[in-house]
């Protein structure tokens, strides 16, 4: 006799993310995982494992271009990052760090920017930094039809009134003035806020110390992989330096037939064609 076989659970049906979805996660006291990306592999990989919402923050601008400050990241450059996003993600919610100076002018330079990062990059929501200055301008994004996620404490597009990375809310005045700033903007996602939050942003180059100048301390390094990535690049040019590399497993070759025609066509000697026999040869012993 045989026995029967246990059916199998049918795989769950993977859900795109949407602005429901998460104020659900945040009524059922489920964490929010929202990650900074902005190259086409890491929203795959991000995407793949889950991550609520993949944002394309302009801190890739200072990670990959080099730039000091997100201050001088331009609106291009955000856009290609996050059209590299757009493509490498299907389930997670795309959100844009409107970079600086797109926003701040008027409502309707807000509307226009945000605009053509939905049309261009088929942004879902735009990530703007401000406080209660900014909300007219952040509102009319809204009245457009665009999800904002606000961005208070600290914001890097303003270090020189802030006077640098300095953590906000330490004092009982500035912690009120967060908590106004709050109110105008809503789920709350932390950064270096501890883990009481609905959810927690992390900037996903500072998971493997990618970003050498400076390392908050909300950061946690999982991997360290700058020590990684500079033994494989002393490797690699030791091996080109010795010549060892490329080696015949990495080398492709003519026939000794096809060998003999370019050389008769450029006016080579024989031992160029021997050594190909004598490679040949040696394959197939």
């Amino acid at each position: 006799m045989t026995s029967a076989v246990a059916p199998q659970k049918p795989t769950p049906v993977r859900r795109k993310i949407t602005i429901p979805s998460l104020m659900k996660k945040m009524k059922d006291g489920e964490a929010i995982v929202q990650m900074a990306v902005y190259d086409y592999r890491s929203a795959v990989v991000a995407d793949r494992l889950g991550i609520d919402i993949l944002c394309v923050s302009d801190t890739g601008g200072m990670v990959l271009f080099g730039h000091r400050s997100t201050v001088s990241v331009s609106f291009e450059e955000v856009m290609f990052m996050a059209q590299a996003v757009d493509r490498g993600s299907r389930y997670g919610l795309r959100m844009v760090d409107m970079p600086y100076w797109s926003f701040h002018v008027s409502p309707q330079q807000a509307v226009d920017n945000a605009g053509k990062f939905v049309a261009q990059a088929n942004a879902e929501v735009m990530k703007c930094e401000g406080n209660r200055h900014h909300v007219p301008n952040i509102g009319a994004i809204i009245e457009a039809g665009i999800p904002v996620q606000g961005h208070i404490g600290i914001t890097p597009m303003r270090m020189a009134q802030l006077g640098g990375f300095i953590a906000q809310g330490k004092t009982a005045e500035r912690a009120i003035e967060l908590v106004v700033d709050a109110r105008e903007t809503v789920p709350v996602v932390s950064l270096g806020a501890g883990n009481k939050a609905h959810g927690v942003h992390i900037i996903s180059s500072d998971l493997f110390h990618l970003y050498e100048e400076h390392t908050p301390r909300h950061s946690k390094i999982y991997t360290d992989l700058i020590p990684i990535i500079e033994d494989v690049y002393t490797r690699y040019a030791a091996d080109v330096r010795n010549r060892t590399y490329p080696g015949p497993e990495h080398t492709v070759y003519m026939t000794p037939s096809e060998l003999e025609r370019f050389a008769s066509k450029v006016g080579w000697t024989s031992p160029p064609i021997k050594q190909a026999e004598e490679r040949a040869r040696a394959k197939r012993a």
